[in-house]
């Protein structure tokens, strides 16, 4: 390009300033210019929730640069308290208001990185002082200065990633805290099987979880608020933690013609929205789920930094510049001792697109079961009917959650299939791993299902099971004392071979699901029953996923009394 190039960003945090930093690596002479209409920028704002727990007692710490560190490594002219109210996208120029006034900026090439800022649905009394979001440092500064203060008792309304972590936080620092929630399960997009081991945990930190029901009101008071919930409950709080979600935040682009769907920015593979000369990056663009094809924000900072990257490539190098891949949605969040972590689509996703997928269930140990600190991995995969080709992963667990799934999203993002996962060759010692890694148990598991091997049948088909078929409970005699089924006979699987006359008897010709405690002993059973001619299916993840699936209707369904029937 002749001349210096002026580049203008918007937004100074993740997908923003990773522009700005890898624009100057690629164009020593551009004048790079970020505004942002906050008081910092480049700001770590996954920790705020950390600050707020103590666990990082500076909000300093949180600084990754200031504007002069950046102005001194990477020669950039970072303006904060700049807020941009107008583009005129014809003139290629920008209206900015700051603390003298307003001014006028023109660009060559421009990029947006906007973000995205709190959904604040119209509740009465959320203008209250006691109400804040989790959205920046003074947010968290001001949420740990009101729990220095006294304050004992705290709602958090909503319970997706942020929400859970500002409930650990103040739980932590010893609050009464109560997380609402509209959906029916702590962080929505997780399968019910999973969420209800996240709520068990919460309940266990002490909180108190309100799923399903919505907030109705904040009433201001003297001393305290008060949350008022749709279903009459009201709640006192010395402070209320607001997040309900967040929405792009694109009025002043969309109003200048940038094209918009449902509030986000349209942007090409290359980050290049409807107007010549502008880009835009991360939480304000529309994504395309790299699974099932549907068009959302992708509100994550992992994707916003590699976006801002491949960006500034497509502006000053556009022969060599990688398209923004489509993002897989992996994320990973903290929950008291347990982790929970996902990536890819989830089984509402891959319904609303159509697509034919089977789930699979595990209960693997995250390293070898002899050696001391064995943890299950509560682990989720779904894959595609026809070829097994990997969709989506969920687990929850107290070790070698992040890892399994990180594993999984990198063979979703190749378009492996579970075949391939058996053949993955990944790192075993006894301390971080075992010999058939989890990872490659689902491969082998879904390999099963593929060919016809294994058959399943879902915790979700418990009610038709008891009506229409024998359930054949084999785990041991004392497992099954615990809590079964009603109507289940019990044959433990060691016993099975021989006593298949007695099977038959008992399913008179009907189906035969057979179930244990994860799904691996059920597995041989199917084996065995469907080699003697039975209609047999094994259940996914046995009795653990049963009674996570079945949440607080397990004590009303499960039976601790009476005989099995063929004991």
């Amino acid at each position: 390009m002749v001349g210096r190039m002026k580049i203008v960003i918007v937004g100074g945090v993740g997908g923003g300033m990773s522009a700005a930093a890898r624009a100057r690596r690629l164009d020593e002479s551009a004048e790079i210019v970020v505004l942002d209409r906050g008081e910092h920028v480049s700001y770590a704002s996954c920790g705020l929730p950390y600050h707020l727990s103590g666990e990082i007692p500076d909000a300093g710490d949180l600084l990754v640069q200031t504007p002069e560190s950046l102005r001194a490594a990477l020669d950039l002219d970072v303006r904060t308290r700049h807020d941009v109210v107008g583009l005129d996208t014809a003139a290629r120029r920008l209206t900015v208001r700051t603390d003298a006034g307003t001014e006028s900026l023109g660009y060559d090439a421009l990029v947006l990185s906007p973000g995205a800022r709190a959904v604040r649905p119209p509740l009465p009394g959320l203008d209250s002082p006691r109400v804040r979001t989790l959205r920046s440092i003074p947010d968290a500064v001001a949420l740990r200065d009101r729990v220095d203060d006294g304050a004992r008792r705290a709602v958090v309304l909503g319970a997706g990633f942020i929400g859970l972590e500002a409930a650990e936080a103040l739980v932590a620092r010893g609050l009464e805290v109560t997380v609402v929630e509209l959906a029916p399960h702590p962080l929505p997009p997780l399968e019910p099987e999973l969420a209800t081991l996240v709520t068990d945990e919460l309940e266990r930190l002490g909180a108190t979880v309100r799923a399903g029901v919505a907030a109705s009101a904040v009433e201001p008071g003297a001393d305290h608020d008060t949350v008022v919930l749709a279903d009459g409950t009201r709640v006192a709080a010395d402070l209320v933690v607001l997040s309900v979600g967040v929405r792009p935040d694109t009025e002043v682009f969309e109003a200048a013609g940038i094209a918009c769907e449902r509030g986000a920015i349209v942007v090409d593979p290359h980050g290049r929205t409807s107007a010549p000369g502008v880009w835009a990056v991360g939480d304000a663009t529309l994504s395309t789920d790299a699974v099932t094809g549907a068009l959302r924000p992708v509100a994550l900072a992992g994707p916003a930094n590699r976006a801002g990257r491949q960006v500034a490539d497509a502006i000053l190098r556009p022969e060599h510049a990688r398209p923004v891949p489509p993002a897989l949605g992996t994320a990973v969040v903290r929950v008291g001792e347990l982790t929970a972590a996902s990536t890819g689509a989830n089984r509402a996703g891959l319904r609303a697109a159509g697509t034919a997928f089977h789930t699979l269930h595990l209960h693997p140990s995250h390293h070898v079961g002899w050696f001391p600190g064995a943890e299950q991995v509560h682990l989720v995969v779904h894959a595609a009917a026809d070829d097994g080709r990997l969709l989506g992963a969920q687990a929850v667990g107290r070790a070698g959650v992040d890892k399994r799934v990180d594993v999984l999203a990198t063979a979703i993002r190749a378009r492996m299939t579970t075949a391939d996962l058996v053949d993955l060759d990944l790192a075993y010692a006894p301390p971080y791993g075992a010999a058939k890694d989890p990872v490659n148990l689902a491969g082998m598991v879904g390999t099963n299902v593929l060919d016809g091997t294994l058959r399943l049948w879902y915790a979700e088909e418990v009610d038709d099971a008891l009506a229409t078929s024998l359930v054949l409970d084999v785990r041991s005699r004392a497992e099954f004392a615990s809590g079964h089924l009603p109507g289940a006979v019990n044959v433990p699987h060691t016993e099975l071979r021989d006593r298949l006359d007695e099977v038959a008897a008992a399913a008179a010709g009907r189906p035969v699901r057979a179930l244990c405690g994860s799904g691996v002993r059920s597995h041989v059973a199917h084996r065995v029953l469907a080699q003697a001619g039975h209609d047999s299916a094994s259940l996914s993840g046995g009795m653990l996923t049963l009674r996570a699936a079945l949440g607080p209707r397990a004590s009303d369904l499960l039976v601790t009394e009476g005989e099995p029937a063929l004991a």
